[in-house]
């Protein structure tokens, strides 16, 4: 935390290289050891990738990291002076994913499941959002109780953890896999519904 502190608004040059060796040692390798953790207890979450810092001020001050599910299907990891966010999200779709969305959305069991499934994500203190359109798309109908899913071009469901003691312990990892947990759902349907046509 201390070295995000000296990270914060516009941060020099100088004092980006001064916490250069600092912020790897104390910022990015306690996210690869968390992530290696979190493989370690479930292999599902083994394909990940802890992000290097760019030129760009927002990637000093935020670790961020994502764990691969299916295509375009991520759980996203960010540590900022914030504390720990996680989020489950398909996004960045590739051709023709939005439109096997749509379909499963439309579709009445699967579309019934994920109205559900959001439902009950929302009431675990999940914000949902994603790339929406203004209208449910042509040929969907305008009205009824998915409208609001149709109009997705992506979808996200996200929420702070916290920046309690417990973050610089090994009860990060039972955190992290709790709120992973809570995401499974989502996350399944979405593999299972939002194949890539690429």
């Amino acid at each position: 935390m201390d070295v995000l502190w000296q990270l914060q608004a516009e941060p020099t040059l100088a004092t980006r290289e001064r916490c250069r060796a600092d912020r790897e040692r104390l910022v990015r390798r306690p996210m690869v050891a968390l992530l290696s953790d979190v493989a370690d207890a479930d292999p599902r979450y083994e394909d990940f990738s802890v992000w290097h810092y760019r030129t760009g001020s927002w990637w000093w001050q935020n670790q961020s990291a994502v764990i691969r599910l299916g295509r375009k299907v991520e759980i996203g990891v960010r540590f900022s002076l914030d504390g720990l966010r996680i989020q489950g999200a398909w996004w960045y779709p590739d051709p023709g994913q939005v439109d096997m969305f749509r379909k499963a959305v439309a579709a009445e069991g699967s579309g019934r499941e994920l109205s559900a499934i959001v439902e009950d994500v929302r009431n675990k203190g999940y914000d949902v959002s994603g790339d929406v359109m203004k209208r449910p798309p042509r040929g969907y109908p305008t009205s009824g109780s998915r409208t609001d899913l149709l109009r997705h071009r992506s979808l996200i469901a996200a929420r702070s953890l916290g920046c309690e003691e417990w973050l610089h312990t090994p009860e990060a990892v039972d955190r992290f896999l709790s709120a992973a947990a809570d995401l499974d759902a989502l996350l399944a349907w979405l593999v299972r519904h939002v194949k890539s046509a690429a």
